[in-house]
């Protein structure tokens, strides 16, 4: 096999579109890509996933992966299958038999379409309110916790098929910063990480679990120069020599500013297998795609990426193939695996600080804005008009949507409003923390002399910020708005928070 070619089994790759194209084909034939990351982008719907899936992998060999991240709630990356709640959701139920019962499900749907890795779930353990990117996609701020449930959902995803991915290797949870756009940094003691960031990892290691996902994080007292994704010390030293483990390490994406901004693509793509990774997640235009993958074979060709060291990771993903070989199998439990996302969604509404319900016949105010701003690893976001549509259908509803950049100068409206209305409720749908206006505006919501409730659709933290008594969903999917239109009926809300608020 030439160096391309074998370089190219060590590279995870993007798409374009749904369909591939003429030059997508070209490069998948001459670079023979280990596998394909499906994101939104590639999805229409179940039977265009199907037949894109069949071509991939006629070009690159039965034994190619095909990977996404189905994680649940925000991450979703299709939603033509059962809508699986977020990791929080289900650390605010805090049964491992859920969780394992949701990752089955999750995995079931995957393997349906030939779907054979999923990077999931997060075993990052959420102990800064402030984190950007993690958030509701961590099981809680308890490591035991967060292990127990997220290798319970790892164990059925893989039991239907799929590959799971511990991630984001040694931990995402305690930083302020994004990846996405900036190089976070962990200066925390090394015994402080091990009964926290690493215990979950740890265990995941002990449950064998087939893959782990790096990340792009400084952790300066195990390598104080390089993010873990680069970093020899802890891909070699810690995980595999210390720890001992022999799965699959991948990069998480190498697109990401926690490295393209610091790194040249090539550089960073070979550093990352020097340091231990054996897949190398390379997102992007082709340009940079190339300029990784030849980077890595010019790497073998001169010893600077030894032949032993090629040969242990193309074993750990034959070995990997072997075990998941990716044949999509007969989806026949998908009534079961709605009706289980429901009961998921159900048990993790949780209610902050005794929030009153509306009466059956009040006439019911929704403040909410009109429109949200995505973030990064968020492809698709909660709108005011869902939101509406399934609290309409209970209630006398009457909607104010508020242009979030100025939410203050809707004060007069609301207060007019509100005149009219016997019940008031609250929404914030954002990902990030509220604006001042925002927060401004709620307060000024609650001061109206009505009863009201604040409703958290996304981000649990923000019941913190505003102080007032609320309902948390965890997340905005269809499961999780009918059992919150349900908790508003009168129903129990038994979720309890798994953060520290």
């Amino acid at each position: 096999m030439d160096s391309l070619r074998l370089a190219g089994k060590l590279l995870g790759i993007d798409i374009s579109g749904p369909q591939l194209d003429d030059e997508t084909r070209k490069h998948l034939e001459r670079h023979a890509f280990g596998g394909v990351c499906l994101f939104r982008k590639n999805i229409q719907n179940r039977s265009q996933v199907a037949q894109l899936v069949g071509e991939i992998r006629a070009i690159l060999g039965p034994q190619a992966w095909i990977s996404i991240d189905q994680e649940g709630g925000a991450v979703l990356r299709t939603s033509d299958l059962p809508q699986a709640p977020s990791a929080m959701a289900l650390g605010a139920v805090g049964a491992p038999t859920l969780a394992e019962a949701v990752g089955g499900a999750v995995g079931r749907g995957l393997i349906s379409l030939g779907i054979n890795w999923n990077y999931a779930p997060c075993l990052d353990v959420n102990t800064d309110p402030r984190n950007p990117v993690i958030g509701e996609r961590s099981f809680g701020s308890d490591p035991k916790r967060v292990a127990e449930l997220g290798l319970a959902w790892a164990k059925s995803l893989q039991s239907a098929g799929v590959i799971a991915t511990a991630k984001h290797f040694p931990g995402h949870g305690h930083t302020y910063l994004d990846s996405h756009l900036a190089l976070p940094r962990v200066d925390k003691p090394r015994e402080v990480l091990e009964g926290l960031e690493l215990y979950p990892f740890r265990k995941a290691v002990e449950a064998g679990i087939p893959a782990i996902m790096t990340a792009h994080i400084i952790y300066s007292q195990l390598d104080p120069e390089n993010p873990a994704t680069l970093s020899r010390a802890i891909l070699s030293g810690l995980l595999r020599q210390e720890w001992g483990y022999d799965g699959v390490i991948v990069t998480d994406s190498m697109l990401m500013k926690a490295i393209a901004a610091h790194y040249p693509a090539g550089q960073a793509a070979v550093r990352s297998l020097q340091a231990g990774a054996d897949v190398v997640l390379a997102l992007g235009s082709w340009e940079t795609k190339l300029q990784q993958v030849q980077a890595v074979a010019r790497a073998i060709e001169s010893g600077e990426i030894s032949q032993a060291r090629v040969g242990e990771s193309v074993q750990r993903l034959e070995q990997l193939e072997q075990h998941f070989p990716g044949r999509p199998r007969p989806y026949s439990t998908e009534p079961a695996d709605l009706a289980l996302m429901d009961e998921a969604a159900r048990r993790s509404i949780t209610a902050y600080a005794e929030p009153r319900l509306p009466q059956p016949t009040d006439r019911v105010l929704l403040v909410a804005p009109r429109s949200t701003v995505g973030e990064n690893v968020y492809e698709s976001l909660p709108t005011t008009e869902h939101l509406a549509y399934h609290l309409a259908s209970v209630f006398d509803l009457e909607v104010l949507a508020y242009a979030p950049e100025n939410p203050q100068s809707y004060l007069p409206e609301v207060n007019a409003k509100a005149l009219q209305a016997d019940f008031l409720l609250f929404a914030t749908t954002a990902r990030g923390f509220l604006s001042e206006g925002e927060i401004r505006l709620g307060q000024a919501v609650f001061k109206l002399g009505k009863p009201a409730v604040h409703l958290a659709l996304w981000n649990p933290y923000q019941v913190m910020t505003l102080g007032q008594p609320a309902l948390i969903s965890y997340g905005f999917r269809e499961p999780a708005l009918r059992a919150l239109a349900r908790v508003l009926q009168g129903q129990p809300a038994p979720g309890n928070l798994p953060i520290y608020v």
